[in-house]
């Protein structure tokens, strides 16, 4: 059962690193779509210039037929004392081409506004992009946190199960041990019977060799000290062997809790942490993008944002008590 219940959490934290690789694959995607993004407004800024120098272009032919036209007029104006017809014909001429030119300034003017109003959009987008860049850089790093107190817990996993293996095999040989001590009293036992029918026969040999009785006698008074001399040191490692299967399975159940501790902590830890830190990072990316139209949605969100680090907060402070006491825990076990 324990084996399972080790896979399974190990399972668990499995799932819980490839999502978070799954996640980051997407913070990736949306990077490297942003960029694409930027690379073809790019291509747009760089055609809004081109149009503006053609135009500048146009601008500057323009105003060199304005000059052509200053001259004409002012050859008119000379041949205006002899050809008035030719002098009403050439100022309507003038009026005409004035008019085009000032209608033309103002569509140079209102180009150039567009280009300027396109260029602050380009700017805006460029410093939204490097705030997502930004916001996808420290997801990164929290990701990597979280993967490698991952891997300590997952070590921290192993060493207890290997301390636990540890403590199996050293029961083991104290239950061999205890088997062994059990066979030898057993054949104590045994001898002790023997010892008594051979007592049995020298006491019927008493009645008729009176000599041999005081020799049998104190025979038989050193086999008695000696056989409770061992009586006593077998007593002596049965009650040795009790406490130590005693002391054995305290420091199973010990151990029992303490893996019971570190399986739960992972269980806090991977969800009484996600939860607020996942609220946190959603109403800052709501700030960010500006979804917050109003001063009270400002609050709203303010508010929700200081309950999740309170929530996180008085987590830590939990998870601070609870690992102070998993410690203590630990202690005991390792003792």
């Amino acid at each position: 059962m324990e084996k399972r219940i080790k896979k399974e959490t190990l399972l668990l934290v499995n799932r819980e690193l490839a999502f978070q690789n799954s996640e980051k694959e997407k913070r990736a995607a949306e990077l490297i779509i942003a960029n694409k993004e930027l690379v073809f407004q790019n291509l747009e800024k760089e055609k809004r210039a081109a149009e503006l120098i053609i135009a500048n272009k146009e601008l500057a032919f323009q105003n060199l037929e304005k000059e052509k036209r200053a001259a004409e007029l002012i050859i008119a104006n000379k041949e205006l004392a002899f050809q008035n017809q030719e002098k009403e014909k050439r100022a309507a001429e003038l009026i005409i081409a004035n008019t085009e030119l000032a209608f033309q300034n103002d569509e140079k003017e209102k180009r150039a506004a567009e280009l300027i109003i396109a260029n602050k959009e380009l700017a805006f987008q460029n410093e939204e992009k490097e705030k997502r860049a930004n916001e996808l850089i420290i997801a990164n790093k929290e990701l990597a946190f979280q993967n490698e107190e991952k891997e300590k817990r997952a070590a921290e996993l192993i060493i207890a199960n290997t301390e636990l293996a540890f403590q199996n095999d050293e029961k083991e040989k104290r239950a061999i041990e205890l088997i062994i001590a059990n066979r030898e009293l057993a054949f104590q036992n045994q001898e002790k019977e023997e010892r008594a029918k051979e007592l049995d026969l020298a006491n019927k040999k008493l009645a008729f060799k009176n000599k041999e009785r005081r020799i049998q006698t104190a025979e038989l008074n050193i086999a008695n000290r000696a056989l409770l001399f061992q009586n006593e040191e077998k007593e002596k490692r049965s009650a040795e062997l009790i406490i130590a299967n005693q002391e054995l399975k305290r420091a199973e159940e010990y151990q029992k809790e303490y893996i019971n501790g570190l399986e739960e902590m992972m269980f806090m830890t991977s969800h009484k942490v996600r939860q607020p830190v996942a609220n946190i990072l959603g109403l800052s990316y709501l700030l960010n993008n500006q979804s917050v139209n109003s001063p009270d949605e400002l609050k709203e969100s303010l508010d929700y944002i200081k309950q999740s680090a309170l929530s996180l907060d008085t987590f830590t402070k939990e998870l601070t008590q609870f690992i102070f006491n998993l410690g203590e825990k630990g202690k005991i076990v390792f003792k």
